[in-house]
């Protein structure tokens, strides 16, 4: 291979990784996938809390829990105490050298230990710091804490969730934490592109709360025009022609949304006096479209709908299982998952993604397995010019 092109996007950058549970790792592991040296900092008394979390309890038991499984491979671990005056020095000493130090404390938890951005960009003017927290740095909430559900809850986002009778209901998967990491990668590499134009290093205020109002977007755009309230729609839509329903074995999931994809479809099934001209037609039609779609609906299987619908141009599936989903031959063209098999201390096969997009050359790729904890303390020690006495006193003294 050509290794120019086998150079990844975020090789030779340095990332110190002070964060923990899932948004904030999610974002740096992003960065390290695409060739970043990220560097995960750990308290050596208080191993990060997805160590012990996920379904495979002798893993949890040793610290390499599932759940820190899925966004840690390829970092390195850095156990420092950051309450201890040593520790705290390890960590400026790593400043010079880095390119992006994230965090998502408490607010201002770091800034009180004379570690925040203020206080490392006289080390490092090109430093990009970012913080990742639940509703900002500042404002009335910017002390608060939060996990994704509770962002779920305080965005609205549980309230258009669900059907008219179960509401509010939270999304079945962290959707805002995992869509705050990816956010939080894009911010870091917006600031590192604006680094290149600039020479400097900026600070990055991230929020869960304003990454999930993102994912409102249409609902709050919708809302702030009209005045009325969204509400939970379940798995039907405006459109009879999207939508989930029922066919002879199992639920099709519909979504002929457009105009010509709608016309597409009353004219594949025999129904083109259906065809409307304007969506405003197709709401006051919804109710007689429906009453002659469904029965249509129940005379062919789910599978064999998904395949007509394909075959005609109109956006369906079938609803499948994660299991089936997994064992499609399409995954086998797409490079997103990454398969762990016998790696020091992973004993068997696990699997976990790695980025959501391919590149030609340079693509995302796994170089080790989630660390240990602490795994890396002598490498890196020794890299700042440590000796082995220093490092013994250290671990001695409780800061690593």
């Amino acid at each position: 291979m050509d290794p120019i092109n086998d150079i990844r996007p975020f090789e030779g950058i340095r990332v110190l990784d002070i964060t923990h549970v899932l948004a904030a790792p999610f974002a740096t592991y992003q960065l390290a996938v695409f060739g970043a040296d990220v560097i995960k900092i750990e308290n050596p008394h208080e191993p990060e809390q997805t160590r012990i979390d996920g379904s495979d309890p002798e893993l949890s038991a040793d610290n390499i829990g599932t759940h820190f499984i899925i966004q840690n491979g390829g970092k390195r671990s850095f156990t420092l105490d950051l309450k201890t005056e040593e520790g705290r020095e390890i960590l400026r000493r790593l400043v010079p050298g880095a390119d992006v130090l994230v965090e998502n404390f408490r607010p201002g938890a770091l800034k009180a230990l004379g570690l925040g951005y203020e206080d490392l960009r006289k080390l490092n003017p090109r430093l990009i710091y970012a913080s990742m927290s639940a509703f900002g740095q500042d404002g009335p909430r910017g002390g608060q804490t939060g996990y994704d559900q509770v962002i779920q809850a305080v965005s609205g986002l549980m309230m258009v969730n669900g059907t008219a009778d179960m509401v509010p209901m939270k999304v079945g998967t962290p959707a805002v934490d995992y869509s705050t990491g990816a956010m939080g990668a894009f911010a870091l590499a917006a600031a590192l592109f604006q680094r290149e134009r600039t020479g400097l290093g900026q600070y990055i205020d991230l929020s869960m709360l304003d990454t999930a109002l993102m994912l409102m977007g249409a609902h709050l755009t919708n809302y702030s025009r009209s005045g009325k309230e969204p509400k939970a729609g379940g798995n039907r839509h405006e459109f009879a022609t999207c939508g989930l329903y029922d066919t002879k074995d199992g639920k099709i999931q519909i979504a002929a949304i457009n105009l010509r994809q709608q016309a597409r479809l009353w004219k594949a099934l025999g129904h083109p006096e259906l065809v409307k001209a304007s969506n405003a037609e197709r709401r006051a039609g919804a109710a007689e479209e429906l009453a002659i779609l469904l029965p249509i609906l129940m005379t062919r299987t789910a599978a064999e709908w998904e395949d007509w619908f394909q075959d005609h141009h109109i956006p369906a599936a079938r609803v499948w299982t994660l299991p089936e989903t997994l064992a499609h031959s399409q995954l086998e063209t797409r490079d997103i998952l990454h398969h762990y098999q016998d790696e020091p201390g992973i004993p068997g096969r696990i699997t976990a993604p790695k980025a959501a997009f391919k590149l030609e050359h340079g693509g995302a790729r796994i170089d080790r397995p989630p660390p240990r904890l602490g795994e890396h303390n002598e490498e890196l020690l020794a890299e700042l010019g440590y000796s082995a006495e220093e490092i013994a006193a250290l671990r001695t003294a409780g800061a690593i």
